[in-house]
């Protein structure tokens, strides 16, 4: 792949990307893509991949349209263990896409910044959950998820990164970061694989 290529003029990357090449891709259904980023913030990829699947299956396993996520009753959608702040947020963005008209096509055609711009007016919506929709839904290559933390773990283990505050991290994180462009999509997803596998 030429991603990697790439991110392996990068010598201590290289060394996580033994792993299977990654594909990014668009996919449909903008909106509950974006539920989804929603219903798996502050949780492990395994806990939300369960609680998104459980609000599918609301659905009778089809993902809903945005009509049909503002009818579900909000007692419906805490069952399945979202609580009481990511229902509201979840039919936000249902009643965000409605009354902007917003369609997959005219998200993909959009530059990540005007994407922020739109959908961090969602209340319940900020940077982390947009660039998650980019990346996972969007196709966007070139997505890099300072804020998250499965990220900041694996950069601090692997680049051995010291810092005192929040902000000297994300400066160091930021600054290798720029020698990955255009596919810093691809060094987050190898990343948070080589975290999940036990090396952080």
């Amino acid at each position: 792949m030429e991603y990697k290529q790439h991110l392996k003029k990068d010598k201590i990357l290289a060394s996580v990307l033994e792993a299977a090449d990654h594909v990014i891709k668009k996919r449909k259904n903008t909106p509950v893509r974006l539920m989804a980023s929603i219903i798996s913030q502050q949780l492990s990829t395994k806990v939300a991949a369960i609680i998104f699947s459980r609000f599918i299956a609301l659905f009778d396993g089809k993902e809903p349209s945005c009509v049909q996520v503002l009818a579900c009753p909000n007692d419906r959608l805490r069952s399945i263990g979202l609580s009481h702040s990511k229902v509201d947020y979840i039919k936000n963005v249902a009643q965000f896409f409605l009354d902007q008209k917003i369609s997959d096509k005219q998200l993909y055609k959009m530059e990540p910044d005007a994407i922020l711009a739109l959908l961090t007016q969602i209340k319940g919506v900020g940077k982390w959950t947009v660039e998650m929709l980019m990346l996972f839904s969007l196709g966007h290559e070139d997505v890099f998820a300072v804020d998250d933390l499965g990220i900041q773990q694996a950069m601090i283990q692997l680049y051995k990164i010291e810092f005192a505050t929040k902000k000297e991290l994300h400066t160091k994180m930021i600054d290798l970061s720029k020698k990955w462009v255009p596919y810093r999509s691809y060094a987050c997803l190898h990343l948070w694989q080589w975290k999940d596998q036990g090396a952080v």
